[in-house]
């Protein structure tokens, strides 16, 4: 997996961005990953964290005076139904519905009982592709959310297994999108995450930035993370820039050629 500008620059940030990197990596992926730290600072574009999750500007929402509008907004579709692990299934054969499952397997909440290994093994069951799957696969996911669980663990002052303290979570956000190459049958995509930590009640949430690469591929009436299509997305890129972090809100975030997401209503 490459990684840049700091990836994973505290453990918390690793843990929630496990949900793709560790995922595909033991699936057979190449993933590419990167993280910019210390973003609860103000970015160039004058977009601060609560700004860069938000859906745009609205009538119930304020920009900085220094916001750029993204050139493109999208509200991405829901999935149909939910699973019996709680993830949302069932998205439109389109490349808007293959950005949107990327989307939801890049999303998680680690708090209170909610450990690692609960959202790292719903994604799993719930987004990759059947023939990545296999039990030593799930194993190897499970024992590398487990690691990161009790540093996260360490990190707040907590025993593992425990709950994490009260106010306390790490929360992973996909923020924007560049399509690579798109069909009726794969679509493979940059996500742009926002993986946000807050350590108590009383603590201040700091964040940072990731950027994965990936590849998805109509399955059986769904679209499915596979090692195939993420493989093939790799090649693609090969020899390219990776497109540069940063907020809506930001000119970079548009020089960059992000697509930002709106949340659907």
């Amino acid at each position: 997996m490459g990684r840049t500008r700091g990836a994973w620059n505290t453990k918390g940030t690793w843990a929630a961005g496990i949900a793709l990197a560790a995922l595909l990596a033991f699936t057979g992926y190449a993933m590419l990953n990167g993280g910019d730290e210390d973003t609860d600072t103000p970015s160039k574009g004058g977009s601060s964290a609560s700004a860069s999750v938000s859906p745009g500007p609205s009538a119930t929402y304020v920009p900085p005076d220094d916001w750029t509008e993204p050139h493109s907004w999208v509200a991405l579709p829901r999935g149909k139904r939910t699973d019996d692990g709680g993830s949302s299934i069932g998205y439109p054969q389109s490349p808007e519905g293959a950005v949107a499952m990327m989307a939801a397997a890049n999303t998680t909440l680690i708090e209170g009982e909610k450990s690692n290994v609960d959202e790292q093994l719903r994604i799993y069951h719930s987004y990759i592709g059947t023939a990545d799957q296999s039990s030593e696969n799930a194993e190897q996911i499970e024992l590398a959310a487990i690691q990161s669980d009790k540093a996260l663990a360490k990190q707040l002052g907590v025993s593992p297994g425990q709950p994490l303290p009260s106010g306390a979570y790490v929360r992973s956000t996909v923020v924007g999108y560049k399509v690579i190459k798109e069909s009726d049958s794969e679509v493979s995509a940059w996500l742009l995450a926002r993986v946000v930590q807050k350590n108590g009640e009383t603590e201040k949430e700091k964040g940072s930035y990731t950027r994965t690469l990936a590849g998805a591929q109509w399955e059986s009436g769904d679209w499915k993370l596979t090692g195939d299509a993420t493989a093939r997305a790799q090649q693609d890129v090969q020899g390219q820039a990776q497109p540069a972090m940063a907020a809506p809100g930001d000119p970079e975030f548009n020089q960059a050629g992000w697509t930002a997401i709106r949340q659907a209503s």
